[in-house]
Order: C-alpha cells, then structure tokens, then sequence
C-alpha cells in the first residue's frame, strides 16, 4: 500500500485525500501545529508528501520540510513557480496546476483537465480521476511552466481586473476586454521577470480565454484579490516595472 502525507486538509487538499483513498492509498495527514519531524520519524519514506497549504503559508512549510520528505515533495499551491521551490533545495517535485474549483459544503468542480509534472504524476492523476475530476500527466519541464504560467495569469488577472468590474469571467471577457486585456499584459510583465524568460503571450492569453469558455460564471473577484494586487506590485517594484494599470487599481483599493 502506498503511503502518502498531505500537508495541510482545507479544501484542496482533502479533495486528493478523498482520491487517494479511493485508490487505496494509505493517507497521512499533517495538520497545523502537528510536529512534521515526529511524523517523518514514524513515515521516513512515503510515496508522496503533498504539499496543500495555502499560498503564503507554502514557504514556512517547505524551509520547516523534514529531510526525508524532500524528494518526495507534491506542490499544488496557485501563483507556483520554480523559483519557489528551487529556494528550499528542492530539485523536482511532483507539481499539478490545479483547474478544479473547492468550496465549503460544495462538490469539486473542474474547469478543465488539471495537468501533471513530475515523479508521482501518475499517481496523483489516478487520485483525481478516481473521483470524477479531469486531470493528464504532461512530460516536459517547459510544458509544466506554460502550465503554471497560464494559471498565475487566469488566476492574477481575474481577480485583479475583477476589483474594478466585479462579475464573471464571461462577463469581463465580453464587457470589459480592454482591462482584462491591459491587466493581463502587466501580469505577465511580471510572470516573465519571475520565470527569467520570456513567456508565449498569445498562447497563454488563448490558454486563459479557453479557461474563461469552460467556465463563465466563474466569479472574477476572490476575497485575495487586494492580496495578490498587493504582492504583485512588489515584485514589480523590485523588477523596476512600471504596470500602470495596476498601480491604478491599487490607487483605488490599497490606499
């Protein structure tokens, strides 16, 4: 039987608990105040330890990741690059760019096919798929950082333009196009300067209409958009980006 520990039970990641037990895993979990180093002395080497924190508290979990665990590490936080765990001495982790949406007392609900990279791919896309959810394993680092990209741009744009239109996705893609537009271009300003290289625009701008068509009435605005608002002026402070458009934005809600 495999083993495998999940860091973190919210919402996401007791949807892959649930698929990894209709697979027959063996499921560890790691809750906020449980001490890692004393699970890792009773499970040194599981299959798979599934990093499923919420995105500020992902770095705190990986520098505090017990030794063992390292190279067995799952990544599936929002706004991921390899810059974040190649920061902790993690080399190649399993990493899934999650397209499936969680909610308090709600069914997951995919998007689209969440795809997979890495040592235990196959594993966690029969865990999905064992419970209904859509997911592909993907071969190449290249394809994995398209897929984070085109994520962190879906997910940025949204919700930062989303501030200023409210609604759907549908509804900014076909009301307002102009914001959605110039957001997304000082999105990936920022996202190119993160990954060092310069990133396809127009297929991750037709990789995040495509995401728009698969779900319309997708709300825009999440309760962290102030907070990704924020955080992404900073890296583009530290860049040396102008973003005007964001920086307008934030005029209006940071101040």
């Amino acid at each position: 039987m495999r083993t495998v520990i999940i860091i973190g039970l919210g919402q996401l990641g007791r949807v892959f608990a649930g698929g990894l037990l209709r697979r027959g895993c063996n499921v560890v979990p790691v809750n906020r105040h449980d001490d890692m180093q004393q699970i890792a002395a009773a499970h040194p080497q599981p299959d798979c330890v599934l990093v499923a924190v919420a995105e500020p508290d992902l770095h705190p979990v990986l520098s505090a990741l017990p030794a063992p665990w390292r190279e067995r590490a799952a990544l599936i936080q929002n706004e991921l690059l390899p810059r974040d765990w190649l920061a902790h001495g993690i080399a190649q982790p399993s990493v899934a760019s999650v397209w499936f949406e969680k909610k308090k007392g709600t069914d997951a609900k995919p998007l689209i096919a969440t795809p997979v990279h890495g040592p235990q791919a196959a594993l966690l896309v029969q865990a999905l798929q064992a419970i209904d959810i859509p997911a592909r394993a993907i071969e190449s680092e290249d394809a994995l950082l398209y897929e984070l990209v085109r994520k962190n741009v879906y997910i940025l744009s949204t919700n930062i333009a989303g501030i200023v239109s409210g609604g759907t996705v549908g509804e900014l893609w076909q009301l307002h196009r102009a914001l959605a537009t110039e957001v997304a271009q000082e999105v990936m300003d920022i996202q190119d300067w993160l990954t060092g290289r310069r990133n396809d625009r127009e297929r991750l701008v037709a990789g995040m209409i495509e995401a728009f068509e698969a779900d319309p009435q997708h709300g825009c605005r999440g309760r962290s958009a102030p907070d990704r608002l924020k955080r992404n002026l900073a890296f583009a402070d530290q860049a040396g980006l102008a973003v005007p458009k964001l920086r307008e934005i934030a005029a209006g809600v940071l101040s």
